[in-house]
C-alpha cells in the first residue's frame, strides 16, 4: 500500500474506463497514494452488476475525494477522437503535464464469427485497441514533460487463446503487441509501456456469465478465489512506480494462477 507521502504525490495520472469495475479501483488506490487523478468514462454513475459491485453508492472520484484525495470526472467517449482530443486539452489546459496514462477502458460482447456483426465487431475493436492507440499516441507530448512518463495498458489473459468471442481476445492480443511497439518507440524519452493482463475479476463486466458458469469455474482456480480490483490496481501501481524503472515493454499475467492450470 502507497500512502500520501509516496511518489505519487501530486502525479498527474488518467484512468480512462474509471467509473466502475478494474478502471475505479486502480483509480481509488492513486488517489490514496496522492495522485491527482483524472476519471474518463463514458459516464461518471458507477455501472452496477447483477453479480459483483451491486452496492455501489459513490462515483469514482466522490470515493477518492472522501478519502482526502484530488480527483475529477471527464465525460469521454474513448472509441472517438474527437472526444479523445477534447480530454487530451483539458489536462494540457489544466495540468500541464500528464505522468501516467491507464489505458483501462474496455468492452466485450458475446457472440461468434458466425453471429456477431460488423458493427458489433468494430465497436469492441475501436475501444479495446484503437482507443489506446489514440491515448497513447496523443499523451506523447505531455508524458515527455514529465521526464519519467508511463503507460499502462490493461489487456487480458485472453489474449493468449483465442476464446471469449472473434473481437474481445483479438483486440486484447493486440494490444499486448501495441504495448511493445510504444515501449521500443518512446523508450528514448524515457517513457516506459507495460501491460497488465487480468484473469477472471469481480466486476460487472462479468455478467454475460450465469451464476452457476461463475461457480463452476471459480473452482478450476488455483487459488480458489477470483481476483478483486485492487489485485490488478496493485500492480499498475507497481509499474507506475520507481520501482519498475527498468521494465518496459513487458506484460503481467495476474489472475490467480488460471493460466498455469
Amino acid at each position: 500500500m502507497y500512502d500520501l507521502n509516496s511518489e505519487f504525490k501530486d502525479k498527474v495520472c488518467l484512468i480512462t474506463g474509471g467509473s466502475s469495475g478494474i478502471g475505479r479501483g486502480i483509480a481509488i488506490d492513486f488517489g490514496k497514494a496522492g495522485a491527482k487523478v483524472i476519471v474518463a468514462d463514458i459516464q461518471e454513475k458507477s455501472k452496477i452488476g447483477k453479480y459483483h459491485d451491486t452496492d455501489i453508492k459513490t462515483t469514482t472520484s466522490e470515493e477518492i475525494k472522501k478519502n482526502g484525495g484530488i480527483s475529477e470526472f471527464f465525460e469521454c467517449d474513448c472509441s472517438d477522437e474527437k472526444s479523445i482530443n477534447g480530454l487530451i486539452s483539458h489536462i494540457e489546459n489544466k495540468y500541464g503535464k500528464l505522468d501516467i496514462l491507464v489505458n483501462n477502458a474496455g468492452m466485450h460482447i458475446p457472440g461468434t464469427i458466425e453471429d456477431i456483426s460488423v458493427k458489433e465487431w468494430d465497436k469492441v475493436v475501436n475501444l479495446n485497441l484503437r482507443g489506446i492507440f489514440l491515448l497513447s499516441k496523443k499523451s506523447i507530448g505531455m508524458l515527455k514533460q514529465s521526464k519519467s512518463g508511463r503507460i499502462i495498458n490493461i489487456a487480458s489473459i485472453h489474449a493468449f487463446h483465442g476464446v471469449l468471442g472473434p473481437a474481445y481476445a483479438p483486440s486484447k492480443s493486440a494490444v499486448v503487441n501495441l504495448t511493445k511497439n510504444i515501449a521500443i518507440t518512446l523508450g528514448k524519452y524515457n517513457i516506459t509501456a507495460n501491460c497488465i493482463c487480468p484473469g477472471y475479476i469481480e466486476t460487472p463486466i462479468q455478467d454475460y456469465n450465469t451464476q452457476k458458469e461463475i461457480s463452476d469455474y471459480k473452482k478450476t482456480l488455483p487459488l480458489n478465489r477470483f481476483g478483486k480490483p485492487s489485485d490488478i490496481a496493485n500492480a499498475v501501481l507497481f509499474f507506475a512506480s520507481n520501482k519498475s524503472d527498468w521494465i518496459t515493454g513487458a506484460y503481467l499475467i495476474v489472475d490467480g494462477g488460471d493460466s498455469a492450470s
